[in-house]
C-alpha cells in the first residue's frame, strides 16, 4: 500500500506545501494506519467527496477543478487534486462487463418467455385425461319387472379412459295404457364417470350374460358386447353406439335352447376375427350340441355337433381351456367335467379333415385321459361338481382348474389334470374369489360358507397348500352375496364382501353378534397386511345381486360397482339401483372394525398412512383364452 501511494504522489500534479517530503519507507514504518493516511491526504489536498469539500465548502479558485474550465464538470471528470483520471482501459472493461450482463439478462428473459409460451400452448393443445371426479354415484333405473338373472359387465365404450357399466334388466310391466307393448328386456350402458345413460337397446328376451371384449386383435380392435339370452338369443352389439352388429338366426336352434353363455374361441374360420361356440339343449336335457358361430357375421361355421353325455347335477360350463402348448379344449358336463378337443368339433361341423394351424396342436397329457367308451370325450373330474373356474398357474401361461364340489375344493394342475390339493368343506355354494393373500405369490381364494341361521363364515384358503389361513364368522341373512377382489402393485389383494353390521371385537372369533337391522348390509374390505381389521366402506338396503371391480389405469385407482334390488314395498316391484364407489376414496373414509386385539395395537393414523399409498392394477388372476 505504501508503494502504491508513493508512486501516486510522484506523478505530475500540483504539490501541496503542507505535505513536505514523502519517504515511502519511513511512512511504511510509521504507526499511523494506511486508512488514516489516505483520509489525511484527501483532507489536506481539499479532496472532493460527493462533489463537495470535506467541510461542505466550494473548492478554491486556484484549484484544478476551476482551471479545467468554467463549465460545471461532470461527476466522472471530478478528481481530487494530485490524482490522475481513471485509465481508459478500465472504462472499456467496465463497459464490456455491462454489455455482457445486459446480454445475459436479455437471454434469460427471452428463454423464460419462450418457456411460458410453450407451457400455455401445451396446456391448450394437449387434452388432459379426464379425472374421475365423481368418485361415488348412484343411479336409480326404476322398478324391475322380474327375472332372477343379474348380468353386469364393465368396459370403456366411449374412449374416455374410464370403464363404463353395462347391464340388462326387465322393465316393470310389458304393456302401457295406449296398448303399445314394451320390449321384454333392455340393454343399458351407463357412463363410468357420472352414471348417465350413454345408450340403451331393446332385447327380444331376458339376458343371461353380458361379455364385452375385443374380437378383432390389433389396431382395428373395438369393443364388442356379446349378449346371450335365456332361450335362443345371441347378439353382438357395438359398444360405442349400442347398435346390434349381428344376431344369430334362431332357426339354427329350432330344436334346442341355449344352455349357457357363448364362449370365445380362436379364429377357426381364418377371417381375422375370433369366433364363438354356444351349447344348446336338445329334445332331452342330456342331448347337448355345440354350434360354432362366426364372430364377424354371426353365421354358423358348419353344422351343429351333438354329444350325449351322462351325469347328474348342475350344468358345468362350457369353458374354453388352452394348454401351455396351445391346444384348445372345451370343458362342460352335468355334475361332472368332461372335455372335448375343439379340433374334433371343427372336423364334425365342417365334415373335413384339413384343419387351420391353431387346431392342429394336441396336448399329450390330456389325450391320455380319453374314455374308452366315448373316444371323443376326456374325463376330467366326476364327483359332485358344483362350480368350475380357471385361475392362472404360477410361472406359466396356462391355467389351473379350481373345482367346487359338494364336499369341498379341489385344485387340478392344468398341465396333467392331477390334483394339487383337496380341502374338505361342508356346504360351499358360492364361487371362490381369487386374490393374493399370502406372500408366496400364489393365488389364494376367499370363500363364504353358511354357518348357522343368519351367519356365514368367511375364510381364505392358501392356494399353494390348500390350508385355511384366515377365517371369521359374520352375521348375514342374504342367501348369496357376491364377493370380489382387487390387486395392488405390491402383488397383494384387497377382498370385498357383504355382511351385516359388526359389533366390537369378541373374545371368541367364531361368535360375533351383529348390530343394526338385518336389511342393512355393509361392504367390508380385508387387506392381508392387517388381518385383524375390517374396513366398513359402505352400506346398502335391499339385496346385492351382482358386483364388479374395475381399474382406472391412469390414476391407479379401483372402483366397485354394485347392482342392488329393493327393498320393495307391498304391491310395488323392487327398484333397481346401480352404484359406483371409488376404493381409494372409500379406504380413507371407511370405518375401522377391530376383529381382535393385537400387540402392538394398530392405530388409525398408521392405518390411514398405509392405505393412502395403495395403488391398484388390473387383475392377473384369471388366464384369458
Amino acid at each position: 500500500m505504501a508503494t502504491v501511494l508513493s508512486r501516486a504522489l510522484k506523478l505530475p500534479g500540483k504539490k501541496s506545501p503542507d505535505l513536505g517530503e514523502y519517504d515511502p519507507l519511513t511512512q511504511a514504518d510509521s504507526d499511523e494506519s494506511e486508512d488514516d493516511l489516505v483520509l489525511n491526504l484527501q483532507q489536506k489536498n481539499g479532496g472532493v467527496k460527493n462533489g463537495k469539500s470535506p467541510l461542505g465548502e466550494a473548492p478554491e479558485p486556484d484549484s484544478d477543478a476551476e482551471v479545467a474550465g468554467a463549465g460545471k464538470p461532470r461527476l466522472s471528470e471530478v478528481t481530487p487534486e494530485g490524482y490522475p483520471l481513471e485509465p481508459l482501459g478500465a472504462l472499456e472493461q467496465k463497459a464490456a462487463s455491462s454489455i455482457v450482463s445486459y446480454v445475459r439478462t436479455s437471454v434469460f428473459l427471452l428463454m423464460l418467455v419462450v418457456s411460458m409460451v410453450l407451457v400455455l400452448v401445451c396446456a391448450f393443445l394437449i387434452p388432459c385425461p379426464p379425472r374421475d371426479l365423481h368418485s361415488t354415484w348412484s343411479r336409480h333405473l326404476g322398478p324391475q319387472g322380474g327375472g332372477d338373472l343379474s348380468p353386469l359387465d364393465l368396459a370403456d365404450v366411449n374412449g374416455d379412459g374410464l370403464r363404463d357399466v353395462l347391464l340388462s334388466f326387465v322393465p316393470s310391466g310389458n304393456g302401457s295404457a295406449s296398448g303399445v307393448s314394451r320390449p321384454p328386456a333392455v340393454l343399458v350402458c351407463l357412463s363410468g364417470m357420472n352414471g348417465s345413460t350413454l345408450w340403451s337397446s331393446p332385447l327380444p328376451e331376458e339376458a343371461r350374460d353380458i361379455t364385452c371384449l375385443d374380437l378383432t386383435p390389433g389396431d382395428m380392435a373395438k369393443t364388442v358386447c356379446l349378449v346371450t339370452g335365456t332361450h335362443k338369443m345371441l347378439s353382438a352389439f357395438n359398444g360405442t353406439s349400442g347398435k346390434a352388429m349381428w344376431t344369430l338366426n334362431p332357426n339354427y336352434l329350432s330344436n334346442g335352447t341355449l344352455a349357457a353363455p357363448a364362449v370365445v374361441l380362436p379364429d377357426v374360420d381364418e377371417d381375422g376375427v375370433r369366433d364363438l361356440a354356444v351349447l344348446a339343449f336338445g329334445d332331452l336335457q342330456q342331448d347337448l350340441c355345440f354350434l360354432l358361430v362366426s364372430g364377424r357375421t354371426g353365421s354358423p361355421v358348419g353344422r351343429p355337433v351333438k354329444y350325449n353325455i351322462v351325469g347328474v347335477g348342475n350344468l358345468i360350463g362350457p369353458q374354453v381351456y388352452i394348454t401351455a402348448s396351445g391346444a384348445t379344449y372345451i370343458l362342460f358336463g352335468f355334475g361332472n367335467i368332461q372335455a372335448v378337443a375343439l379340433r374334433d368339433i371343427f372336423i364334425q361341423a365342417q365334415n373335413r379333415d384339413n384343419l387351420p394351424p391353431s387346431l392342429q396342436i394336441e396336448e399329450p397329457e390330456w389325450e391320455k385321459q380319453r374314455s374308452v367308451n366315448l373316444s371323443e370325450l376326456i374325463d376330467v373330474y366326476s364327483d359332485g361338481v358344483e362350480l368350475l373356474q380357471m385361475v392362472k398357474a404360477p410361472d406359466s401361461n396356462s391355467s389351473n382348474l379350481l373345482i367346487t364340489t359338494r364336499q369341498g375344493l379341489v385344485l387340478l394342475r392344468g398341465q396333467n389334470l392331477t390334483p394339487s390339493w383337496v380341502l374338505g368343506l361342508q356346504g360351499p355354494h358360492s364361487q371362490p374369489t381369487p386374490g393374493y393373500f399370502t406372500d408366496d405369490e400364489t393365488i389364494d381364494f376367499l370363500l363364504q360358507i353358511p354357518n348357522g341361521v343368519g351367519m356365514k363364515k368367511v375364510m381364505v384358503v392358501d392356494g399353494d397348500s390348500g390350508l385355511v389361513t384366515w377365517s371369521y364368522s359374520i352375521p348375514c341373512h342374504m342367501k348369496e352375496t357376491p364377493a370380489t377382489s382387487a390387486a395392488t402393485v405390491e402383488q397383494k389383494s384387497v377382498f370385498l364382501f357383504w355382511a351385516e353390521g359388526l359389533s366390537a371385537a369378541s373374545p371368541n372369533p367364531d361368535v360375533v353378534l351383529g348390530t343394526g337391522p338385518p336389511s342393512l348390509h355393509h361392504l367390508y374390505l380385508l387387506h392381508p397386511t392387517f388381518p385383524s381389521i375390517l374396513l366398513d366402506l359402505a352400506n346398502a338396503t335391499g339385496t346385492v345381486t351382482a358386483s364388479e371391480v374395475g381399474i382406472n389405469d391412469l390414476w391407479k385407482d379401483a372402483f366397485y360397482v354394485t347392482r342392488t334390488t329393493g327393498p320393495s314395498s307391498e304391491g310395488h316391484p323392487a327398484p333397481l339401483v346401480v352404484s359406483k364407489l371409488s376404493l381409494r376414496w372409500a379406504l380413507m373414509e371407511g370405518q375401522m372394525v377391530q376383529l381382535e386385539e393385537t400387540t402392538p395395537k394398530i392405530g388409525r393414523g398408521e392405518l390411514r398412512r398405509f392405505l393412502s399409498r395403495i395403488k391398484f392394477v388390473d387383475s392377473p388372476y384369471q388366464a384369458t383364452p
